[in-house]
């Protein structure tokens, strides 16, 4: 699904689409499983639901994992969607994925992302804010 792109990004293609909620989504399966592919270190007992960092056009976001997006697809925002060239969703994008360590940097610079719970992305990244 994803490919080596730069020592920061992997490149996706994927069918983005609108959805009515707050958050970017993906099918939350596939979600847990580039999460454990890219983000986890295989030291000890690891979260799997930390947001992805990815960036389509300019824009990056976290994005969590759910149950009712399809397989291939990025939910997004409709406010995250008029910010872009999309005009006819679902439509085939190449989107970029931060790799572990570039998405702890956008973290640190943004300031964390909180999620509904309240919690933070970076805290599933080992050594996030070292």
């Amino acid at each position: 699904m994803f490919e080596v792109f730069s020592q920061s990004y992997y490149l996706g293609r994927l069918y983005v689409t609108p959805t009515d909620g707050d958050h970017a989504l993906m099918h939350d399966e596939q979600h847990e499983r580039i999460n454990e592919e890219v983000y986890a270190t295989g030291d000890g007992l690891e979260r799997l639901d930390t947001p992805l960092v990815m960036k389509l056009e300019s824009q990056h976001f976290p994005v969590h994992g759910a149950a009712d997006v399809p397989t291939n697809t990025l939910a997004l925002p409709e406010s995250m969607l008029d910010g872009t060239e999309i005009r006819n969703p679902p439509s085939l994008q190449e989107v970029f994925l931060a790799r572990r360590e570039r998405a702890r940097q956008l973290l640190a610079f943004a300031g964390g992302w909180r999620d509904d719970t309240g919690g933070s992305p970076d805290d599933g990244f080992p050594n996030a804010g070292t």
